[in-house]
């Protein structure tokens, strides 16, 4: 453990340093963990290209005369002194995370250097220098200022630590291979890397009750868990969508241990992850649902009772003991739900939260009162005014929380959800977004033009404190679902890089240009036009919003756009009639096929997007996608990964296709409806067959690359082939419709009100 903590540290030194001896030379201060990595990342980008580099401390870099100098300097004295000392402007911006890179050359030489505000920005200047030199541009790299357009930029990760200390997403596959990873410093430290690369500064981890796997609380000694646990009882989709049997009797009577590890070597373990993320300019933060008490329940008369005063002394207790045994620990999320009862008594939800969270980061506040420590409340499932109430006193930073797309980022750019809540959030009590995406499971998604524009709509600074982004039906750790897998298995974020470079990086610089992605993409796949490449990426990755947004289902339990499915308990999968009779999302200006419908017949203005457009655009999707990569798969050559991106736009091409025809299929159908004239029934019928061909499409290319069947938690088993029979239905469905069938005004769909949002 100890060796792993130098790790950040160390550096390739040479002890016989002369000035000039090398082409470029490097200089930091090799104290500064943050811009010891910013300075490892030149050196690997130096290495890549066959080239020695020189390094030594910041001291010497006024000194050098090496044709090319590096200096990375972090904090404003330092910058205003060496600013002055290097004869180059100094750094405008002073807010955390900012940097500036200040290029000075004469007589053949260059002297670049980076300007850290704090130590963070410090590196990031330093992956700025890094990337231009693996992309080839350092020449182009000039005088410039940087800070972050969003404040904090986090992911969203649910963490099943233990079958008897489980998440909320731990009845999926992804879940149950990712438990072991949890207990993983490789793991983690790969994963942070490449958050601190991508410019994300907050990992944010959701457990329904972590404290038996992560603490030991003195008053309660019994309840903290040895070892790493799983169940060998197959998981299935019968659990319920709030948590309250996430561990079953069965469960616990057949485990398996996948790591021996006592609960001292635990927290040691978590201790050194939190060193490790912020050595990468990364905060930390444990979320919790309430009350749930897996892994306590029974011991010391611990239930998940709301009224039971011992289970509210537990959880005083363990978060006293979390603050304290985590000195790197930046906060906690709390949730008044999923698993509270609406009180109006002394155990009231917020009353409880109080006394069990606000009391116990209090408590542990008198021991360290210099300890900043931030108390994140989500809006979910309960009231701003009974949540600002009940935490009037809290001793630091308190905040909220909002469900800003609900479960669907891939939507609209400008999710309305949020309005109603803006002029009640101060800059006293600034909100979080937490940005769901359970839109995309398997694929790699690409298009900076509409994760720009969903940057810019969120709220201004003075509401905004972050972001987190991320699923609860799937774990963003490694993928176990490819039917090529690597060894070790490849982690979702080095997956899906482009997604995940494109909403980092954006959230701190949105004015970035595409050129820079372009540069990107051409470096990791030279074997194809880069410019073709991005155009194909972007035109695939549509398919999602276009679709979400004109058939909206809110939870991630009633709409998997993947597999045109909603849970089993909700519709299952949704067939043409579900389309005909189908919402679209609020605020996003598209109308239902019945709304139109009635404006059509009535000679009403169409003023919306009607649904003969959102097929047109996704036929043009489907149909540019699958030309452009005709057209660039000759030239993939041996690169699997370039092989397996292609793989995925041509299934999201299919997919598009499918969409397309099924509403083209639904609007027939809603026409037919009303007139009962034979031609429009068999419109219906073809465009119907036209979607049973595309599913087929989509079908073969889902699973070359996919494993099937696979199980999610929030929509249950998912299996793209076997759900074919289910589409050639719809024909069926067409076939036998009678006349009348949709009125013209739908009322609520009853099966979808058994899940809580």
């Amino acid at each position: 453990m100890r060796k792993f903590l130098l790790l950040p540290f160390a550096i390739v030194c040479l002890s016989n340093y002369v000035a000039g001896a090398v082409g470029s030379s490097l200089f930091y201060d090799r104290n500064v963990p943050q811009v010891v990595f910013g300075a490892s990342e030149i050196r690997r980008a130096y290495a890549a290209a066959g080239k020695s580099l020189l390094e030594s401390g910041i001291d010497r870099a006024t000194a050098d005369t090496s044709g090319i100098r590096i200096a990375i300097v972090a904090g404003p004295a330092e910058s205003a002194r060496l600013s002055a000392s290097f004869g180059v402007a100094p750094m405008k911006n002073s807010q955390a995370q900012s940097y500036a890179i200040r290029r000075q050359a004469h007589d053949g030489k260059t002297l670049l250097v980076v300007f850290g505000a704090d130590a963070t920005g410090a590196m990031y200047g330093a992956l700025d220098v890094a990337e231009s030199l693996r992309l080839g541009s350092l020449a182009e790299l000039a005088d410039s200022d940087h800070a972050p357009h969003i404040e904090r930029r986090g992911i969203k990760f649910n963490c099943p630590l233990d079958a008897r200390t489980p998440s909320y997403s731990d009845n999926n596959f992804a879940a149950q291979q990712n438990i072991a990873e949890m207990w993983s410093l490789d793991f983690w430290t790969e994963f942070l890397d490449e958050m601190a690369r991508h410019r994300y500064n907050v990992l944010s981890l959701w457990n329904l009750h972590p404290f038996p796997s992560i603490v030991k609380v003195p008053e309660y000694p019994d309840v903290a868990l040895d070892d790493v646990k799983r169940t060998l009882v197959p998981m299935d989709d019968t659990f319920s969508h709030n948590g309250n049997d996430m561990v079953r009797p069965d469960m616990l009577a057949k485990l398996e241990t996948l790591k021996k590890m006592p609960i001292q070597d635990k927290i040691a373990f978590w201790r050194t992850v939190m060193q490790y993320a912020h050595n990468r300019g990364i905060e930390v933060y444990w979320f919790t649902w309430n009350i749930f008490t897996w892994g306590a329940e029974g011991k010391y008369g611990i239930t998940s009772k709301q009224d039971n005063k011992n289970t509210i002394d537990y959880f005083r207790a363990s978060v006293r003991e979390t603050v304290l045994t985590y000195p790197l620990l930046d906060g906690i999320g709390i949730t008044a739900g999923e698993h509270m009862e609406e009180r109006k008594d002394a155990f009231a939800k917020e009353q409880w939260l109080w006394d069990t969270y606000g009391q116990g980061i209090a408590d542990a506040h008198k021991i360290q009162p210099d300890r900043p420590f931030r108390l994140i409340h989500r809006y979910h499932q309960t009231s701003q005014e009974d949540i600002l109430d009940a935490f009037k006193d809290y001793p630091g930073t308190f905040e909220l929380s909002f469900k800003y797309a609900i479960a669907h980022m891939y939507s609209i750019p400008n999710p309305t959800f949020i309005q109603p809540a803006l002029p009640n959030i101060t800059k006293l009590h600034r909100t979080w977004l937490t940005v769901r995406d359970d839109d995309i499971y398997s694929f790699r998604w690409g298009n900076p033009e509409f994760a720009r524009a969903f940057i810019r709509n969120m709220p201004p600074d003075d509401k905004l404190a972050g972001f987190y982004m991320g699923p609860d039906g799937t774990v963003w750790g490694r993928e176990f679902i490819s039917t090529e897998p690597e060894k070790p298995h490849e982690l979702i974020i080095g997956k899906r890089w482009y997604s995940f470079m494109l909403w980092g990086r954006l959230s701190y610089e949105p004015d970035l240009p595409d050129a820079l992605f372009e540069r990107t993409i051409a470096k990791r796949f030279p074997e194809v036009p880069a410019a073709r490449m991005m155009q194909a990426w972007a035109e695939a990755s549509k398919v999602f919003p276009e679709i979400t947004r004109f058939f909206w289902g809110d939870i991630d339990v009633r709409w998997f756009p993947e597999a045109c499915l909603s849970h089993p308990r909700a519709k299952g999968f949704y067939t043409v009639q579900h389309f005909v009779e189908g919402e679209t999302m609020p605020g996003s200006g598209v109308l239902n096929i019945t709304e139109w419908r009635r404006r059509k017949l009535s000679g009403a203005a169409m003023d919306g997007v009607t649904p003969i457009q959102v097929a047109d655009e996704l036929a043009k999707t489907g149909s540019m996608t699958l030309r452009m990569v005709n057209e660039l798969r000759p030239k993939q050559g041996t690169n699997k990964e370039l092989r397996l991106t292609l793989g995925d736009m041509e299934a999201m091409g299919y997919l598009a296709n499918y969409y397309s025809a099924k509403i083209r299929g639904a609007v027939d159908l809603a026409m037919f409806d009303k007139s009962g004239k034979p031609a429009e029934r068999e419109s219906a019928i073809k465009n119907l067959q036209v979607a049973l061909e595309s599913w087929k499409r989509y079908s073969r290319a889902y699973t070359v690359q996919y494993k099937q069947p696979l199980l999610y938690n929030r929509v249950g088993w998912v299996d793209i082939p076997g759900l074919t029979s289910k589409v050639e239905q719809d024909i069926d469905i067409a076939r036998l419709w009678a006349p009348g069938t949709v009125p013209d005004k739908l009322g609520a769909r009853p099966a979808d009100t058994p899940f809580r949002k």
